[in-house]
């Protein structure tokens, strides 16, 4: 019998997706079937629903304002399912992934009146 555990590891890679000292805020919501959004998606909330989806800009559903950022990975692609959000923080604007229309100049302001700030990194 072998008592010593076996491990195996991952190594750590950061995607630099926080990007400050501001207070991270997360909520649980469920992201709406048919999506396999990535860390760092900005996300907009469907108004019937309430579900949460990646916001392009062009969608007439609500979802077109961003409103907050997925958490981790979130595969939805076989239903509807929870996952985390950050509502609050600051944010490499190079680490988020933006919906068909929408830039980091474009929503920079809208997400700034809900406490998240969208940060361009400076080079050393």
């Amino acid at each position: 019998m072998d008592i010593n555990p076996s491990f195996t590891s991952t190594p750590y890679a950061p995607d630099r997706l926080i990007a400050g000292d501001f207070p991270l805020v997360t909520e649980t919501v469920t992201v709406a079937a048919g999506q396999n959004l990535v860390r760092g998606a900005l996300l907009g909330k469907v108004t019937a629903g309430g579900q949460y989806v990646l916001s392009l800009a062009a969608a007439v559903d609500g979802s077109q304002t961003p409103v907050a950022i997925l958490v981790a990975d979130a595969d939805a692609s076989a239903g509807a399912l929870t996952a985390g959000i950050y509502v609050s923080g600051e944010f490499n604007d190079n680490a988020v992934t933006f919906g068909t229309g929408h830039t980091a100049a474009s929503v920079k302001d809208g997400l700034r009146d809900l406490g998240i700030y969208l940060k361009s990194p400076v080079p050393a």
